[in-house]
């Protein structure tokens, strides 16, 4: 079926990104998974393309433009050029919210032009050694101290942890609050107190920077306060819906891509003398991944439409991203099957993606809490 959701805009927009991938992303990115993290310079050629920022206002450096497709073009383009590293999406879709929504006119004159042009590289740290999705369970203390808070804790797998300029540290300033006790506070580079642990090594995606960090009384100043006190919970839940539409544009991107590439594989591919396509079993196993992504690309598609226009609900959001990473996942599983050995050798993009793609059911929250949500808004 043809799609219907992009405009000769959107589709003008796509032959930018993919244009940028092939001149400044693809050439490196070998170097960049051995190294474990990408330059800085790519940021900064990005800034120059002008895909950075896509909805902060032109008057800041940004694209001055809400429509979530051109997000989504750029997901399905990372994924599809086999692209982790590079995290555009984290930065546009999940961190600019919480400077566009919730920044003070100084704060965003401080900080939106550097964000925009890739000078200014950010991440957001809510994940603790003791606390995953559960916010509640957050041990990072901001003291109030008059003119100042002094933030002690530690996050882990933080993504844009060893680059980031700009850190968005969830941390309890209300110990009795709960969850009504949080607060989002800006930690920028170079602030005394604030230490960067290891590169954490991890199954997939190398090329992504995954950090540690840690704060050690660190002084940060009032004026680095994002949003309301005590309001870090609301705000969180409020920008959630977007990060996860991100998660699965970019996890139904990247099981079609596996769809192409293991049928391509199957037609040249012999055994017993003729093409694997000509058995049966595998004619029947992309038929079935065929019709699975087809029908998760239909409700995905009315998702992103639903977002651009301001009415996805929270729930449809966690189905989308449920439904999309768990395909994602058997599809990589299913057409590894299909390579066969050379599956689970790295030079076959299959194998990259296979491991690249196993934490998209975890992040961004696992599929278990997606199923919490879903639940409780059917039987509440």
């Amino acid at each position: 079926m043809q799609r219907q959701i992009y405009t000769e805009e959107h589709e003008a927009f796509r032959a930018t990104v993919r244009t940028f991938l092939d001149k400044e992303v693809l050439p490196h990115y070998a170097q960049w998974e051995k190294d474990g993290i990408v330059s800085r310079e790519a940021w900064l050629a990005a800034g120059r393309q002008g895909l950075l920022g896509l909805a902060v206002p032109e008057e800041y450096g940004g694209g001055g433009t809400e429509d979530f497709r051109y997000s989504a073009v750029i997901a399905e383009e990372f994924t599809r050029a086999g692209v982790s590293g590079l995290a555009l999406g984290l930065h546009n879709d999940i961190i600019g919210p919480y400077l566009t929504g919730l920044a003070t006119e100084e704060q965003k004159r401080r900080w939106l032009p550097g964000y925009c042009s890739g000078e200014i590289i950010t991440a957001i740290a809510m994940t603790e050694p003791g606390a995953g999705s559960d916010l509640q369970g957050i041990r990072t203390t901001a003291e109030d101290r008059g003119g100042h808070w002094v933030l002690n804790g530690s996050k882990t797998f933080i993504s844009n942890g060893i680059l980031a300029d700009l850190v968005i540290v969830v941390a309890r300033t209300t110990p009795e609050g709960g969850a009504k006790g949080l607060s989002l506070l800006v930690v920028e580079r170079g602030t005394e107190g604030f230490e960067r642990g290891r590169n954490l090594d991890k199954i997939g995606q190398k090329s992504q920077d995954t950090a540690e960090l840690f704060f050690n009384d660190v002084r940060v100043p009032k004026e680095n306060l994002l949003g309301e006190l005590d309001g870090g919970f609301l705000h969180l839940m409020t920008n959630l819906a977007q990060e996860r539409m991100g998660i699965a544009v970019a996890a139904i991107s990247g099981a079609e891509h596996l769809l192409e590439i293991t049928t391509r594989y199957v037609k040249e591919r012999e055994a017993f003398g003729r093409p694997l396509a000509k058995l049966q079993h595998v004619r029947f196993e992309i038929a079935e991944m065929a019709t699975e992504c087809a029908v998760t690309r239909a409700f995905l598609d009315r998702c992103i439409t639903e977002h651009t226009a301001g009415t996805l609900s929270a729930v449809d959001a966690s189905m989308a991203k449920w439904w999309a990473t768990e395909l994602q996942k058997r599809v990589a599983d299913r057409c590894l099957q299909l390579h066969g050995g050379y599956g689970y050798m790295n030079e076959f993009p299959v194998a990259k993606a296979f491991t690249d793609g196993r934490i998209q059911t975890i992040y961004g929250g696992t599929t278990e809490i997606m199923k919490e949500i879903i639940g409780r808004s059917l039987l509440a």
